[in-house]
């Protein structure tokens, strides 16, 4: 149900794009003693995504100069008007700018990119400084994510994807798919809950850990060195606290005794939501995506049954929709 109709949109449009373009160069006129041929678009899909490109078959045979330009503006064109329809000729309540201010780190915001990259939702990234948060300064909330939509802001991961999911599907009703709405709360209730003790484990965890945030995150050469050594110091004793108040006693297998969970109520299926993820399979895979490959996360899959799941979820949500700034 999710998606069905943006999609044949998209798609409709694409083709009409695409044969428009193939049309005139069907009228363009032909070199004498030339063979003739036909170039060949075609589009992919993975999990019911659009592509996000456009393939064409070679042609063979001599051709003139001015004709081979002709097949290059074509070859050219031709794949960028489809990208070009993909992002402009959207249903009117798509959203037209879309810009996300995050942690590169955070499980929460990594759980609302996850939607948007699943949804090709375009849209730009702003890296906040977690020390100054100046880049929050026009705003009254200072955690993230928050997602600004056409001039809107949203806030808090589950509302935010909630309000998008109705913008863009509104025929869907979140609120009466029972199974999702369990699962969704898990994730924030526990499984996320579960992450920082695993991360930050040991000394060692904790340096890989902040070497990630660090590399990624928005920080001056100065507060690179300074949050890296003394963050993860910091974390690995907050890291104790958090086991303390969420009655953890062994770590992985916390975080592997979550994994198999989750993999029993996919059951025989490829997803929560059945062919296809649901709003639950993607903030489970938003979650895990930020720890995936720490030791923890190569740990997790290692000795748990999530891995299979996991890799579908890569396939189906694809390449990421972020856009330059």
């Amino acid at each position: 149900m999710m998606r069905t109709q943006a999609l044949a949109h998209l798609l409709r449009r694409s083709a009409a794009s695409s044969s428009a373009h193939l049309r005139r160069f069907s009228s363009l006129p032909s070199p004498p003693r030339l063979p003739s041929f036909v170039p060949a678009a075609a589009a992919t899909s993975t999990a019911g995504k659009p592509s996000k490109s456009a393939s064409f078959a070679p042609f063979a045979g001599a051709l003139s100069l001015s004709a081979a330009a002709a097949v290059v503006a074509v070859a050219v064109s031709v794949p960028v008007a489809f990208a070009e329809e993909l992002r402009a000729d959207k249903p009117e309540h798509y959203p037209r700018e879309v810009v996300l201010y995050q942690y590169e780190a955070c499980p929460f915001c990594n759980k609302v990119k996850a939607y948007l990259d699943y949804n090709n939702i375009s849209y730009k990234v702003v890296e906040v400084n977690p020390i100054s948060k100046k880049e929050l300064k026009w705003s009254d909330y200072k955690k993230v994510p928050i997602l600004v939509v056409d001039g809107e802001q949203l806030v808090d991961s589950t509302e935010i994807i909630e309000k998008l999911n109705k913008r863009i599907y509104p025929e869907d009703s979140v609120s009466d798919n029972d199974e999702e709405k369990k699962w969704r709360r898990w994730v924030d209730g526990h499984l996320v809950h579960v992450l920082s003790p695993n991360i930050y484990r040991n000394t060692s965890e904790a340096l890989e850990s902040f070497d990630y945030i660090t590399s990624h995150g928005n920080f001056s050469r100065t507060e690179k060195f300074t949050v890296k050594y003394a963050g993860a110091a910091a974390m690995y004793m907050v890291s104790k606290k958090l086991k303390k108040k969420y009655n953890i006693t062994d770590e992985r297998a916390a975080l592997y005794g979550a994994a198999e969970t989750w993999v029993e109520a996919l059951g025989d299926r490829d997803f929560l939501g059945g062919s296809n993820p649901n709003l639950a399979d993607l903030a489970v895979f938003g979650v895990l995506r930020p720890i995936r490959y720490l030791k923890s996360g190569r740990d997790m899959v290692e000795n748990t049954r999530i891995g299979e799941w996991y890799q579908r979820m890569e396939s189906a949500v694809g390449e990421s929709a972020r856009i330059s700034a």
